[in-house]
């Protein structure tokens, strides 16, 4: 265990995509924290700052790349295109992972409070190895985004996956977390749900969830959905036992809807060939295209991975 005077080599680090609104704010709140961290002895003088950039469309790089230069605390990171926020954050993870003993993530938008930083390093000082910022409560979000997200870590709770609740991608991980990370090659990357797995001493702190500083959410509906059936899909085959156990169900459904067509064409109390032909045809042919859909989604993943291609290339780096 860690002595409490030991001061380690504290790195955040911040994706970004089209953040050059809010990137003036939060390199200043980020930079005041560090400095004062310093002051106070708390952490290392050789503590930093990194900003990926995830091909923004929008001047973000050239922001990073000035903050960065006047700089002693902010480092920056180019991808060459955009592969996506956790594809983005694992490119700064394992780029500067053997720069610090530990490294925290969170988004620049500053959603997430960044006061908790300091309880994390202590957290990680006492010999935790990941520590999870989790929301207390989602007052900013809509009545369907709240409801929405606690129907999905339902559904993923039900799927046998460790995923914390209510937790984004505000976390500090330990040097050996990250090494250990490194060794995961999948290409379906899913952070959140990773990181779980591959355990270490853990402690969960509760924020309040803030207003982003400015510019628009980079997660719509679409993208929102998007990311939760790539969580689910990523980590759990239980879709590909529903096929099965929906399979089953059709098949008991149909020997009673064979015994009601029997009595039925005995009593005279249906339409000829109307209930043995079209409904069964119906709820046959929507179960199926319902099925594939569900198996040509692992299908794609097992295709992704099999290639094998990078996760992302770097463009520029700025230390």
């Amino acid at each position: 265990m860690k002595h409490v005077t030991f001061k380690p080599v504290i790195g955040i680090v911040s994706p970004c995509y089209n953040e050059e609104q809010v990137l003036d704010e939060t390199e200043k709140q980020l930079r005041n924290l560090i400095f004062d961290l310093v002051d106070r002895e708390l952490i290392s003088d050789k503590s930093f700052i990194v900003f990926i950039d995830d091909g923004s469309k929008d001047g973000t790089w050239d922001v990073i790349e000035k903050k960065a230069i006047k700089s002693v605390v902010v480092k920056g990171l180019k991808l060459a295109g955009n592969v996506g926020h956790q594809n983005a954050l694992l490119a700064g993870l394992l780029t500067y992972n053997g720069d610090a003993d530990a490294l925290i993530s969170i988004d620049a938008d500053l959603q997430d409070d960044v006061r908790i930083i300091e309880e994390m390093i202590q957290k990680y000082k006492s010999g935790v190895d990941v520590v999870y910022g989790v929301r207390k409560e989602r007052p900013t979000d809509t009545f369907f985004k709240r409801n929405s997200a606690l129907l999905f870590y339902f559904l993923i709770k039900k799927m046998k996956s460790n995923m914390i609740p209510n937790h984004a991608d505000y976390r500090l991980c330990s040097n050996r977390v990250i090494t250990a990370l490194s060794d995961f090659n999948e290409v379906n990357l899913f952070l959140r749900g990773i990181i779980p797995l591959i355990g270490f001493n853990k402690e969960i702190i509760y924020y309040d969830r803030l207003e982003r500083l400015a510019g628009n959410s980079k997660f719509p509906f679409r993208k929102m959905l998007s990311f939760a059936w790539n969580g689910i899909t990523s980590f759990s085959t239980v879709p590909l036992k529903l096929v099965s156990a929906i399979g089953f169900v059709i098949f008991i459904v149909c020997l009673f809807m064979s015994g009601y067509a029997f009595l039925a064409i005995f009593t005279g109390d249906t339409v000829p060939g109307w209930l043995s032909t079209v409904l069964p045809m119906y709820f046959l042919g929507g179960i199926q295209l319902f099925s594939i859909g569900i198996i040509g989604e692992y299908i794609g993943k097992i295709y992704a991975e099999v290639k094998q291609r990078p996760r992302y290339i770097i463009d520029k780096k700025i230390d």
